[in-house]
This record gives structure tokens, C-alpha cells and sequence, in this order.
């Protein structure tokens, strides 16, 4: 009797565990940002696009049979609170899955909890590299993909002396660590190096500071509302994209608006993909967006992201049969998906995307235009392996 009572209960976990043949009608994910605090700004635009995809699929007959369950949370802009939040979603909701996190600092905080409790974290946005947990598939780009190719172009275009300024937290600091050595490489200087708090306001002596020291450009990790005071304030003390080129790794065009375009006119980007990327996929995804949320609407690369998240999430999900994550770890394995963007794959080996690199001006309208562009799409190397003057890093 009691080994039946003991099989009936491994029977009944393992099925709470996979969700795939329990006999429910759904199957639930856990969705986890910022909708809150200084990082809300640019978080809850990625919520909202996973949520069109979700609401999608689930219209198309769902995943396995299932229609797609959200378990919402809100990291508040707080590590700890991402933290918490991601124990509490794969704890006591038993998601199988989850989407979501922004900075680097939320990523560094939830990673150990995915990967004590064996659950799999689909992160929307690009990073610093240097990292490559079996618990997290990277949808955003690696520093070969953002940060290496900008720095180049700004080489090539404006100079070699860079100013690096940054939010005080892991991507500022190791993207710039990344290209003081590639500055090293290039025969170019640092002229100048700051790190600010989140949400932090007053730029002036930073501002001062870079008067002093001429940059021929800003390579700006900023992330969140520092961004909005930082433009503003630049433009105040009479610099344009003409006088004083930016490079900015944290704004697309979701954040554009709430800076202010006046602010941003001219200045540059690097993402993978900007509303503008002309792709047929591309122009159904920005009238499907706009359609749910408004025409005043934007995509942008984060948010393209997390609508690719989700749909790979759910053809590795068909692919394996199950939505045990590991089973759905092995089927990514060099899944494709023909995204807005483009055709991305994920690397079996580091669970990144492979992604074309697109460098953009902001214009008027507040829409970003392409300017710059590798010829496909870049595999990823979040280690910068392949680059002799990044060992050591």
C-alpha cells in the first residue's frame, strides 16, 4: 500500500512538473519586469509585446493543446524584488517557464534562483556577455553583436577618443572595461569615465567635465530615466549630434519619446532591430503591436525580443513534446524562427541568438533609420572569444 501511495505521488509531481499531460487545459508562464521604478519605462513596452504573442498563439490553438496561462509579476527596478519574485513564480506557481528582466543587475539576481530550481528564463535584452547559464536562452544581443561593431563605427566615423558613461551597475562597467580594451587595439584613448546611480538626475559636472576633455564621442550605457535628464541637459549646454556624437547601447525608440526626440535628433544607436527594419514579417509585427496598443505606439529592439521569446519558447515546447525544461532546453538547439528582424537562430552551444547588427540614427519623427549594417546575421560570442585583444577580460 505504500508503494503505491509513493508512485502515485513521484506520478503526480512529475506531471505538476512537465504541465504537459495532466489532463489541464493550460499551462502556466511567468512574465517578470519592471512595472515599476525607474526601469518601467522600458520594461513594460517588452510585457506588453510578449503579451500580444501570447494572446496570439494562444488564439491559434495554443502550445501542445494548451492555451498559455500569465503569472505576472513586478520586479519594482530592485534586484532583490526580481529576486523574490522569480522564487515566488517557479516555487509557489509552478510556472514552467519565465519572461522577462531588463538590467544586468536583475539578470545577476535571478540566475542563481533559475538555476537552483532548474527553471529556464527567456531575457529580452542585450548584455555585457561573459556569460552562459544552461537556466537562461538570450534573446538580446551579445557584446560582438552591439558594443564590438559600435565601437568600430565610431572609430571609423568620428575619432578615438571616447568618453564612457554609464548607470553604476555589471553591463555599464563590463562594456566599457570590453572597450577600453578594444580602444587599446584601435590606438584610440579614454578621455573620460563615469558611473552614476539608476535614476540619477544631475549631470552637470559630468557635462563639465566633458568640455574639458573634447571627446569625438559618448559611447552612453545610461539606462532607464537617467537618460531623459542626461539629453536634456546635454542639448542645454549647446550639444548637438553634429557638434558631439552619442552612441547609446540602452535607448531605442520606445525611450525616445520619453526623452525627448529635440533631445535625440541625430544622435546613434546599435540594436539589431529598429521599427523601421524592412522585413515582410516586420511590417505585420508593427501593425499587430500598434493595433493592441495604440497607432502612438512603438517597437523596438527589446521589445521585438520578447515577442521572439515567447514564439521560440513555444516551438521548442512543440518540437519536444513537453514543456519539461530541459527537454525544451535540447529542441532550441538550433531552432530557427523567422522573426521581424530577420531569421534568427539559437546556438546550441550558448543558448544566444545568431543576429544581424544594425547601427541607426534617430530622426525627427522619433523613428530610428538604419545606417550601418552587417551582412547577416552574427553568431554569437558572449565571451569575445575570437578577439585576441579581449583575453584576459
Amino acid at each position: 500500500m505504500k508503494k503505491i501511495i509513493l508512485c502515485s505521488a513521484v506520478f503526480a509531481l512529475i506531471l505538476g512538473l512537465t504541465g504537459c499531460k495532466s489532463g489541464k487545459s493550460t499551462v502556466k508562464v511567468g512574465i517578470l519586469h519592471s512595472m515599476t521604478g525607474t526601469m518601467a519605462m522600458s520594461e513594460s513596452p517588452v510585457r506588453d509585446s510578449e503579451m500580444l504573442a501570447i494572446k496570439e498563439i494562444n488564439e491559434a490553438g495554443g502550445v501542445l493543446g494548451k492555451k498559455i496561462k500569465v503569472i505576472e509579476e513586478d520586479g519594482a527596478s530592485d534586484p532583490s524584488t526580481f529576486s523574490a519574485k522569480a522564487r515566488k513564480l517557479l516555487e509557489d506557481d509552478k510556472v514552467v517557464t519565465v519572461f522577462g528582466c531588463w538590467t544586468s543587475a536583475s539578470r545577476k539576481a535571478v540566475k542563481p534562483v533559475f538555476e537552483e530550481l532548474f527553471g529556464l528564463l527567456w531575457y529580452p535584452v542585450q548584455y555585457e556577455g561573459m556569460e552562459a547559464s544552461p537556466n537562461i536562452m538570450y534573446m538580446g544581443a551579445s557584446p560582438n553583436q552591439q558594443v564590438v561593431p559600435a565601437v568600430d563605427y565610431c572609430a571609423e566615423h568620428f575619432g578615438k577618443k571616447m568618453y564612457l558613461l554609464g548607470s553604476d551597475y555589471i553591463f555599464p562597467r563590463t562594456a566599457n572595461r570590453i572597450i577600453k580594451a578594444q580602444l587599446t587595439q584601435l590606438g584610440g584613448t579614454c578621455v573620460g569615465e563615469e558611473y552614476v546611480p539608476m535614476g540619477h538626475s544631475d549631470f552637470s559636472e559630468i557635462i563639465q567635465e566633458i568640455k574639458m576633455e573634447k571627446p569625438d564621442v559618448i559611447i552612453n550605457s545610461l539606462n532607464g530615466d537617467s537618460n531623459v535628464s542626461f539629453f536634456k541637459q546635454l542639448k542645454e549646454a549647446g550639444y548637438s549630434a553634429e557638434k558631439l556624437p552619442t552612441m547609446s547601447f540602452s535607448i531605442s525608440e520606445e525611450e525616445v519619446s520619453k526623452i525627448g526626440i529635440e533631445n535625440l535628433i541625430g544622435h546613434l544607436v546599435t540594436w539589431n532591430y529598429y521599427e523601421t527594419t524592412e522585413t515582410p514579417k516586420n511590417a505585420k509585427f508593427v501593425s499587430d503591436y500598434k493595433n493592441e496598443y495604440g497607432s502612438d505606439r512603438v517597437t523596438g529592439d527589446p521589445i521585438e525580443a520578447g515577442y521572439i521569446a515567447v514564439y521560440m519558447w513555444a516551438a521548442a515546447c512543440e518540437k519536444a513534446g513537453s514543456f519539461d525544461v530541459e527537454d525544451v532546453r535540447m529542441a532550441a538547439k538550433g531552432l530557427s524562427f523567422t522573426a521581424p528582424e530577420g531569421t534568427v537562430t539559437i546556438d546550441g552551444a550558448n543558448q544566444h541568438l545568431y543576429k544581424q547588427v544594425r547601427i541607426g540614427r534617430i530622426n525627427q519623427t522619433g523613428l530610428i533609420d538604419e545606417i550601418w549594417a552587417t551582412p547577416g546575421a552574427i553568431k554569437p560570442d558572449p565571451y569575445l572569444s575570437t578577439y585576441e585583444w579581449a583575453r584576459g577580460l
